[in-house]
């Protein structure tokens, strides 16, 4: 694994030492109030003393956090399609982003609960803010993903060790592996592939594009959250990147990652969608190579679009947006005034309410039109 010491997770004989500096954080106290409330601090200590491996730590806090998580901040949590998979197997999961934690580390308590293994999860290098979110996420199978950026010859040997390192993680290691479909979280409710990514699944295998993606297994997944992620904060970042670029503020990415966590997302369904198949791969064959990362990528849209769930508040979101009464019998009067009530809050923003206001209902009503365009 020395080739890949750079970007991979934390291996089993690497945990006590990192288990050890999480236990003598000063944020423990904070994240020990989170996972175990009323817990006393010592014994809190302790248990992280007492984890050797990757899994004691995965199931002994990170299973417990996502379920609190759901217990608090989720209504109904949900999940189909686990059935088509088999046990043992290896997957690369390309999922919708929405929210910079939650797709993948839910995801990660579907699998277990469906008697998995967890899968390895890209970890964007902008989320690497300080050496205790390094030591919970490569303790959490997570492993470092760069930014595009720099000039073009290190972007490609950036992409091709990125590429090989999956193939090695799915195909020697078998293990399953978690990536967005595209670089960053969805803002503008528009999930649609970068077809970049998918030429970067083929870079390590340039031989046969097709068994290139074959030996994935390549099993896209569709998040649905009805009230979406950092809905708010994605809609004012929309806003200020009309005119000019958007630079991040200091501790914004924190401050999404504890937005998502906390904020009240009621009904959350993930949708396991059927692997894409040799023989459909090999329909595209014939293609250019940019056209087959295209036309792949499309075929991951179809899976996510048509599987993704719509709540009331797309509806009334599309309705809105269309100044119609179009999918009227979709949701109630009550539902209606919920969702007026959630636009409000942008009032007290100092800018155009209106352009405001659309880009916000548009982050609910893209699903909706991506569905019917499908």
């Amino acid at each position: 694994m020395n080739k890949f010491d750079d970007i991979r997770p934390y291996t089993d004989a690497e945990i006590p030492a990192a288990m050890k500096r999480i236990a003598d954080s000063q944020a423990l106290p904070v994240l020990a109030s989170f996972v175990f409330p009323g817990k006393p601090l010592d014994e809190v200590r302790a248990l992280l003393y007492s984890f050797k491996t990757i899994n004691d730590f995965q199931m002994g806090i990170m299973y417990g956090a996502n379920k609190m998580i759901i217990d608090n901040s989720i209504s109904e949590f949900s999940c189909d399609g686990m059935d088509a998979l088999e046990r043992d197997g290896a997957y690369l999961f390309v999922s919708n982003h929405r929210d910079i934690m939650l797709d993948a580390s839910l995801l990660q308590n579907v699998l277990v609960d469906n008697k998995m293994e967890t899968a390895q999860i890209t970890f964007g290098a902008n989320l690497m803010m300080n050496p205790l979110v390094v030591d919970i996420g490569k303790s959490n199978k997570m492993f470092k993903v760069e930014r595009p950026g720099g000039n073009i010859k290190d972007f490609y040997k950036g992409s091709l060790h990125l590429s090989e390192y999956i193939r090695q993680v799915i195909v020697d290691q078998k293990e399953s592996v978690w990536i967005a479909q595209r670089n960053g979280r969805t803002k503008n409710g528009d999930d649609k592939t970068d077809q970049g990514i998918i030429k970067m699944f083929c870079m390590s295998n340039t031989t046969d594009k097709v068994a290139a993606l074959t030996d994935l297994h390549i099993v896209p997944v569709s998040v649905s959250y009805e009230w979406e992620s950092c809905d708010v904060l994605k809609a004012i970042e929309l806003y200020e990147s009309l005119n000019v670029k958007y630079i991040k503020k200091p501790g914004e990415d924190l401050n999404s990652i504890l937005t998502g966590i906390t904020q009240q997302k009621g009904r959350v369904h993930f949708q396991i969608c059927p692997m894409l198949q040799e023989a459909e791969l090999r329909e595209l064959s014939s293609c250019s190579n940019n056209e087959y990362h295209k036309m792949v990528g499309q075929l991951i849209d179809r899976r996510i679009i048509s599987s993704y769930r719509l709540w009331p508040n797309n509806f009334i979101a599309y309705d809105m947006l269309t100044d119609t009464n179009t999918f009227h019998t979709k949701y109630s009067d009550e539902e209606r005034k919920v969702f007026a009530k959630r636009i409000s809050k942008l009032e007290r923003f100092d800018c155009n309410i209106d352009v405001l206001r659309n880009i916000f209902l548009k982050i609910y009503a893209n699903p909706v039109r991506n569905k019917l365009r499908l």
